[in-house]
């Protein structure tokens, strides 16, 4: 993972992009070139998804049942292929939220505790 300190640009943490790449076609239908545009906007330039991560995660992904795919005319007029969340994804999205937001909270009791206690 990226020092936050030395750049303005970070590393996702193993595990955590499937999780955005889902939050992010709960939005609608969408290319994956266009994912790695909006987690890019949306972070403020701190996550950048590379494509050897990216291509390999939604197939993993669509493979799994989470993520249906169509092509598609883009914006540019090419065809692209454009996911979109199904049920299944939508309910793996919920446990995958609930269980990262279990995991930042008690990281952030940790955090706290090296910085004199906890309340």
């Amino acid at each position: 993972m990226a020092d936050f300190t030395d750049s303005p640009k970070s590393d996702i943490p193993q595990g955590t992009l499937d999780l955005l790449i889902l939050k992010v076609t709960a939005l609608g239908p969408i290319h994956g070139y266009a994912i790695a545009q909006r987690l890019q906007q949306i972070s403020r330039d701190v996550l950048q998804v590379q494509q050897g991560s990216l291509y390999p995660a939604l197939h993993r992904l669509e493979n799994k049942g989470y993520l249906t795919a169509e092509w598609k005319e883009s914006e540019t007029g090419r065809e692209a292929k454009f996911y979109r969340l199904t049920a299944k994804g939508q309910t793996q999205l919920e446990a995958e939220a609930a269980n990262w937001a279990r995991l930042t909270k008690a990281v952030g009791l940790v955090l706290k505790l090296s910085e004199g206690g906890v309340s």
